[in-house]
């Protein structure tokens, strides 16, 4: 039997998930304040920030800039503050939505990215019901416990599954089962979910999320160990409702 083991968010794009009970999923759209904020480098023109999705190259990404592993996160729904942490210390706080916080929070990233911030960062946010996710199309990552094992068999490493940078991570069924998804829908509860596509893996993956070193060439591990560089995959809201931990997933 599959069941949902954990369920993610990243409210900023780059920066640290975070864990959810529950979450309540609406048809044709991700989880909500799934990369609803991301970070702008000085090169990215303020003007490209309309709420609408843009490419992550425009943005400080875990793939290019392994430092952010370094900070850890709290995002409050109500007040829309972002806390940020260094070494277990807060180090600054401010609200996404406001021009003081936001300028506060500017002024952190200037400071701790240097010369990676290729001037002064700019923080952006998406529109209602849209997010700045990798993909245009707003959609659900779904990440098998299971095939994390066997790449760890392969890498001969033990890694976080956190590398990957799922919303859902499942348990409970065989590796890479999720592969043969495509194109078929799975039902969690009343939700509906139909999968896309496999997720095609990047640099992100090499990042040692504790350490923030690339430590583990994972690309060339899926290559040579399974003749391809995906884990996981990307599924459409087709029926929205709520979904839990524990949750069992049904596969059509």
């Amino acid at each position: 039997m599959l069941k949902i083991q954990k369920i993610y968010r990243y409210p900023v794009k780059g920066l640290s998930p975070e864990p959810l009970a529950e979450t309540v999923l609406t048809a044709g759209q991700g989880i909500d304040n799934d990369r609803r904020f991301a970070i702008a480098p000085g090169t990215t023109s303020a003007n490209q920030n309309t709420g609408n999705w843009i490419a992550k190259s425009f943005f400080l990404t875990l793939a290019r800039n392994p430092k952010l592993a370094q900070l850890k996160t709290r995002y409050d729904d109500t007040s829309n503050t972002l806390t940020i942490l260094r070494r277990g210390k807060p180090v600054t706080k401010g609200r996404l939505t406001e021009p003081i916080g936001r300028t506060m929070l500017e002024d952190f990233f200037a400071a701790f990215m240097g010369g990676e911030a290729r001037g002064r960062p700019k923080i952006f946010e998406a529109k209602p019901a849209n997010s700045l996710t990798d993909q245009a199309q707003p959609l659900i990552s779904l990440i098998n416990l299971q095939s994390v094992s066997d790449i760890e068999r392969i890498t001969a490493c033990q890694l976080d599954p956190l590398r990957f940078r799922g919303n859902i991570y499942f348990e409970g069924g065989d590796a890479w089962q999720e592969s043969a998804w495509v194109d078929n829908v799975i039902s969690i509860n009343n939700v509906q979910l139909r999968i896309i596509a496999p997720i095609g893996r990047c640099v992100a993956t090499h990042v040692n999320l504790q350490s923030s070193e690339r430590d583990i060439n994972i690309l060339k591990a899926l290559q040579s160990g399974f003749g391809h560089t995906n884990c996981g995959v990307f599924a459409e809201v087709v029926t929205g409702d709520t979904i839990a931990v524990g949750d069992s997933i049904v596969v059509a």
